[in-house]
């Protein structure tokens, strides 16, 4: 049974589902996982900002080790399992670790729940995927339980992330996805227009017609 978790503090909220590479040199986090690698064991991804760690993170499984490195480095290829909370911490071994307790979500409301919400959510995302001529959702996904995870992928944004992350309803993340992607969007397309027009701006000033 695995006491404690190791924890692998980052600038990175990790979801459920989402893969996560992840270059590994520091010696404490080597030590790690190494140990992650022998036992097969999960380690947690937790924000880390200026007000310490956030509440609650996510475990991650190692899919694959991508790279070794003479020097004991490593590359590895990660994705997000389980959502928990953090109930205590422990700075016996050179990383990190923490008690936690797992979660899930505490709504049990079908798929007609706030249809209104998913159906702009999944609008937003496929949207967002047309600017990099990435491929909308699949009709496969459109009513899969945890389905806010996966459109929450192409969203960079660490405090809604991690406002989804510990969120225990499908339906509350949704109508926050809802809400938040159309200005995201909007902010996005700016963003494109200016990697179109820059390199047309020689001398470096603004970009006509980009506010």
């Amino acid at each position: 049974m695995q006491a404690w978790l190791p924890l692998f503090p980052l600038q990175v909220v990790l979801l459920p589902g989402a893969e996560l590479p992840l270059h590994i040199f520091e010696e404490r986090y080597k030590e790690m996982i190494g140990e992650v690698l022998r036992d097969r064991i999960e380690f947690g991804v937790v924000l880390a900002g200026d007000q310490g760690l956030a509440g609650a993170g996510c475990t991650a499984v190692i899919d694959r080790v991508l790279r070794e490195y003479p020097d004991g480095r490593l590359d590895i290829l990660t994705k997000g399992r389980r959502r928990f909370e953090i109930m205590s911490l422990n700075e016996d071994r050179p990383f990190l670790r923490g008690e936690v307790e797992y979660f899930d979500d505490e709504d049990s409301a079908g798929p007609a729940a706030g249809e209104d919400f998913r159906v702009r959510a999944i609008a937003g995302y496929n949207e967002l995927r047309a600017l990099s001529s990435d491929a909308p959702l699949p009709p496969s996904d459109v009513y899969h339980p945890q389905l806010s995870f996966r459109l929450a992928r192409p969203v960079q944004d660490l405090s809604l992330r991690q406002i989804l992350l510990s969120s225990r309803s499908e339906a509350d993340r949704l109508k926050q996805l809802a809400e938040f992607l159309p200005a995201f969007l909007v902010r996005q397309q700016r963003v494109e227009r200016v990697k179109q027009l820059a390199p047309r701006n020689g001398h470096g000033g603004k970009v006509s017609g980009i506010e």
